[in-house]
């Protein structure tokens, strides 16, 4: 039997057919192929059943294969940040981009319109203040081309949109005055409203959206006859989907809800989140599954209790909750079990190390393999150029390239 070996130059890149536990070097960012299939499926469904489309935010990975993953599981379009996200995706096949930001900077704006020259690319972006409103009209129309914006609605102390429902009736105004403007919809981000009434307040600001929508749409203002509504990030998306659907936002309007870090899902914030979508929810039996890890070899055990890790902040989020030990895998073991190190806890991480205490029980040896988990999944994606996609033998099946 010839054993795969990792020849690749990237680092976690990985032939196919290696297995996580002999082949790989590593670290590496490893995507159970069950958990993510899995997550698709269940976000897709959820959207569907309230009535609303989903755009998943494409930052959380900027990973082309989950795109199309995602679109063919019926997505209708996918979420991006910025002009050079736009301009990856599109490069990858995707053709239809709600840009959930204000599309600032003459640079950026060329690169919209290089990509619109395409009839079949359909895009989105926001705009929430006059000067963006002038700026954008001005150079659309220098190219003859007409751009697509949706109002962004904010709240106080938020990130960017309009504060009050004043400013957004005389945007409106704003953006009809230019013919190389259309304005298609209206925005907001739920993410922002925290504290102790955080749920009342998000539906208050769903229904807050709503009635603008309406107001807009019945003064004629929207250049469209089915305009876009849509909020929604990963953490509070039941309730976007409720309010929407009960206030029939979908009977005069296209609503478009994007979560992202669904599709990897993790074992921190999002993990929380989703058990209070459970609480919240009684008639959604099963959640999302943890998909993403990363794998890492123990390096050092220099003290009794304590291991080293070749793992550091250039591998894994640490901005919202340090890694969480799983399970650890004898290294060139194949089959391979996993025993639970659950109970062990990093303590710290630098560049390239990850400071591990080892729980009473636990018997390690350098060389060891351990999986680890995360939490906000954006922040480790973006440490990678490939991720392993692997099935239920832990063995390589797919490398996802980045486009960070």
């Amino acid at each position: 039997m010839t054993t795969a070996i990792n020849t690749a130059g990237e680092k976690g890149e990985a032939a196919i057919g290696a297995h996580l536990a002999r082949d790989v070097s590593l670290p590496a960012l490893v995507l159970h192929r069950e958990a993510l299939e899995h997550n698709i499926r269940w976000m897709q469904k959820f959207v569907s059943d309230s009535g609303a489309q989903l755009a998943p935010h494409g930052k959380t990975s900027m990973t082309p294969a989950l795109f199309k993953r995602q679109l063919d599981a019926g997505a209708w379009g996918i979420t991006l940040a910025s002009a050079t996200q736009t301009r990856a995706a599109y490069a990858h096949g995707v053709r239809r981009v709600l840009m959930a930001n204000q599309l600032v900077g003459t640079p950026n704006m060329a690169l919209i319109a290089d990509l619109l020259a395409d009839p079949s690319f359909d895009f989105y972006c926001m705009v929430d203040h006059p000067d963006n409103v002038a700026d954008l009209g001005a150079f659309f129309a220098s190219r003859g081309v007409k751009l697509n914006v949706m109002i962004e609605y904010g709240v106080v102390g938020g990130r960017c949109g309009c504060r009050s429902e004043e400013e957004v009736i005389e945007l409106a105004k704003a953006i009809n005055a230019q013919p190389a403007l259309a304005l298609t919809g209206i925005e907001g981000y739920e993410g922002v409203i925290h504290g102790d009434h955080a749920v009342s307040g998000i539906r208050q600001f769903a229904a807050s959206l709503v009635r603008l929508a309406v107001q807009l749409q019945d003064s004629g203002a929207f250049a469209i006859g089915k305009p876009i509504i849509t909020a929604s990030g990963s953490a509070w998306y039941d309730l976007i989907a409720e309010s929407f659907e009960a206030q029939n936002a979908g009977g005069r309007f296209l609503s478009v809800l994007r979560p992202g870090s669904y599709v990897a899902h993790d074992h921190g914030i999002y993990k929380e989140a989703q058990c209070c979508v459970l609480d919240r929810r009684s008639d959604l039996h099963e959640g999302l599954r943890p998909a993403l890890e990363i794998w890492a070899h123990v390096q050092s055990l220099p003290e009794a209790g304590f291991a080293v890790i070749a793992l550091g902040k250039r591998d894994v989020a640490y901005d919202a909750g340090l890694p969480v030990p799983l399970l650890r895998y004898k290294a060139g073991v194949v089959p391979a079990v996993g025993d639970d190190v659950g109970a062990c806890k990093v303590t710290a991480v630098m560049d390239q190390h990850a400071f591990m205490s080892v729980a009473p029980g636990v018997e390690l040896r350098v060389g060891d393999i351990i999986s680890f988990g995360t939490s906000h999944p954006c922040l480790t994606f973006d440490k990678w150029r490939v991720g392993l996609l692997v099935d239920e033998q832990l063995s390589v099946i797919e490398s996802m390239e980045t486009c960070f």
